[in-house]
C-alpha cells in the first residue's frame, strides 16, 4: 500500500448499454439490453434502467425478457462502437498520467503519482478525479464513468463500484480498513460462490468478518494461495504495482446454439467460420500464435478444451480450422454440443510457416495434444460469455454471403440516410433512421436483400448529422 490516495480505477457505468443509448436517441431514458438476442444468448450489459426490473450481466437473454417490461431494447454488441469509446477515454486518461493500465475495454488503473505533478492529498485527488470524471462525459458524447481512488488497486476498484453510476469515492489513507470491512466479503477478487459459501458455513459475512479470521483456519479451509491472499486482502494489505501495457494473450471465437448439435459436417462448418474469425483478427491486429484451441461445451454444461502447439506461429485461417477440425474429432458430441469456440495463443508479431505450407493431418504426428475439462456438469473457469457479433456481411454454409441483420446493426440507405436495425425477419427488416445528435428518427420497412440497403461503421457522436427525414410512421 502506498502512503497517499494515488491510485485511480475509472470503471465507465454500463459501457455498452450506454454507448447505444448515446447512439441511439429513442432509448434514451429506456431500458436496453446487450448481449445475444438468440434463445440462449446471455446478457453481456443491461442499463440502469432494466436493473430496476432484475435484469443483469450474465442472465440468460430469455430470463431479462420475462423481467423487463415491454418496449425494453434488446440489442446484439457492435464492438467496432465499444473500442471506439474505449480507445478516447484511455487517450485522455494519459492525458492525466504515463502510467494506466487498461484492463478491459470499460476500466482501466491510473498511477497518479506518476505524473509528478498532481495534488496527492485527498482533497487534490478529489477535484482531479471530478475533473477526470467531467472529461470523459463530454469527450465521449455523456457515458458516464465512476472512479474510485485509494492507496492500492484493491481499494481503488472497490472504491470505483461503491456509488455507481457518475459515482466518485476518496479512501484517504488509513481508512482503507474502515471502508473495506462493512462490505460483504463477495467484494473482495476471489470470492466465488463456491468460496462465499464455505465462509458463510464459518460465519463469515463481511470482509471485516474475514480479517478476524486467523491465517492458519483460513488455509485449511481455502488452501494456502488462496487462504493467504484473502487474508491479505481483508487487511486492505495490497501492494501490486500498475502495469502500464498488457499485451494480447489470445485471439478467439466461439457461437453458442440455439439447438444442441450433434451433425459433425455441421460442427465442421461452424469450425471454419469461427477459424476466419480469429484469422481475421489476427492479422488486422498484425499477430500470429503457435496454439490452436478448441473449445467444446456439452449438453450438460461440461466444459472441454483441446489443444495443440505448432512449431511456428500462423495467422492462417485454413490452417486454424484444419488443426480445430482434427481436435474436434477427438470429442464425442453424440450427447449433443450447445458451444463451441477456436483459439490461437502463444502470440508472435510475425508469421514464420513452412514454405510449402504443412498439412495439419501431419502435425499430429509430433505435436502433443492436450486436454482439459470438468467432468461434474458444471463449468469451472468461464463465464457465460456474449459472442462478438460481427457487423455486416455474414458467411453461408456454402461460402456466399448474405445480409444478416442483428438488431442494432449500424446501417446505411442510399435514400434515407444513417440509421440502425430496429427489427428483422420473414425476409423483412426495420431501420429506425436517427443518430447520437438527431431528434428520435422515423422507422421505415425494407425487403431484407434492398439494394439500397447496406451495412454501416457505427455513427461518430462528434460529427453526426442528422438524417434525411421523411413522413414515415414514428413510433
Amino acid at each position: 500500500m502506498r502512503r497517499e490516495a494515488s491510485i485511480a480505477h475509472v470503471d465507465l457505468d454500463a459501457m455498452f448499454a450506454a454507448v447505444e443509448q448515446r447512439d441511439k436517441v429513442s432509448l434514451r431514458g429506456r431500458p436496453v439490453i446487450v448481449g445475444g438476442v438468440a434463445g440462449r444468448g446471455v446478457v453481456s450489459t443491461a442499463s440502469y434502467e432494466a436493473r430496476r426490473f432484475g435484469a443483469r450481466s450474465a442472465m440468460p437473454t430469455a430470463e431479462a425478457r420475462r423481467r423487463c417490461p415491454p418496449g425494453t431494447a434488446f440489442l446484439a454488441p457492435r464492438f467496432a462502437a465499444y473500442r471506439r469509446t474505449s480507445e478516447v477515454v484511455m487517450a485522455l486518461l494519459g492525458e492525466f498520467s504515463p502510467l494506466v493500465e487498461q484492463v478491459s475495454i470499460d476500466e482501466a488503473y491510473v498511477d497518479l503519482a506518476a505524473a509528478g505533478c498532481h495534488d496527492l492529498s485527498v482533497e487534490g485527488v478529489t477535484i482531479l478525479a471530478e475533473r477526470i470524471k467531467d472529461l470523459i462525459a463530454e469527450a465521449t458524447g455523456g457515458v458516464t464513468a465512476s472512479i474510485g481512488v485509494g492507496s492500492s488497486k484493491l481499494v481503488a476498484k472497490i472504491g470505483s463500484d461503491l456509488h455507481k453510476p457518475d459515482g466518485l469515492t476518496v479512501a484517504a489513507p488509513g481508512g482503507e480498513r474502515a471502508l473495506l470491512h462493512p462490505l460483504p466479503v463477495t467484494r473482495l477478487p476471489g470470492v466465488g460462490p463456491a468460496t462465499m459459501e464455505r465462509l458463510r458455513r464459518a460465519g463469515v459475512h463481511t470482509i471485516g468478518d474475514l480479517a478476524g479470521v486467523p491465517l492458519p483456519e483460513l488455509v485449511e479451509r481455502l488452501g494456502q494461495a488462496h487462504g493467504t491472499g484473502l487474508y491479505r486482502l481483508a487487511r486492505a494489505d495490497d501492494d501490486r504495482p500498475i502495469v502500464g501495457e498488457r499485451e494480447a494473450k489470445s485471439v478467439s471465437a466461439e457461437e453458442t446454439f440455439d439447438v444442441d448439435l450433434t451433425d459433425r459436417a455441421r460442427l465442421g462448418a461452424e469450425i471454419d467460420l469461427l477459424a476466419a474469425r480469429v484469422g481475421g483478427r489476427l492479422r488486422n491486429g498484425g499477430l500470429s500464435g503457435r496454439t490452436i484451441t478448441i473449445k467444446v461445451r456439452h449438453h450438460d454444461f461440461t466444459t472441454i478444451t483441446r489443444s495443440v502447439t505448432r512449431p511456428q506461429p500462423t495467422d492462417d485461417p485454413r490452417l486454424v480450422a484444419q488443426v480445430a477440425r482434427r481436435l474436434l474429432a477427438e470429442v464425442d458430441t453424440s450427447a449433443g454440443i450447445r458451444l463451441i469456440g477456436v483459439g490461437v495463443s502463444t502470440l508472435s508479431d510475425f508469421v514464420q510457416d513452412d514454405l510449402f505450407g504443412e498439412d495439419a493431418g501431419d502435425l499430429f504426428g509430433s505435436l502433443a495434444s492436450t486436454g482439459s475439462g470438468s467432468e461434474d456438469g458444471h463449468e469451472a473457469t468461464d463465464p457465460p460469455q456474449v459472442l462478438p457479433a460481427e457487423q455486416g456481411e455474414a458467411a453461408n454454409r456454402d461460402g456466399t454471403t448474405r445480409a444478416d441483420w442483428r438488431p442494432g446493426q449500424d446501417v446505411r440507405h442510399d435514400e434515407h440516410g444513417a440509421g440502425w436495425v430496429w427489427g428483422s425477419g420473414r425476409g423483412r427488416v426495420t431501420v429506425r433512421f436517427e443518430g447520437p445528435n438527431t431528434p428520435p428518427g422515423p422507422v421505415r420497412d425494407f425487403a431484407a436483400d434492398d439494394p439500397e440497403l447496406h451495412p454501416s461503421d457505427p455513427p461518430d457522436w462528434r460529427l453526426d448529422q442528422p438524417p434525411k427525414q421523411d413522413d414515415a410512421r414514428r413510433l
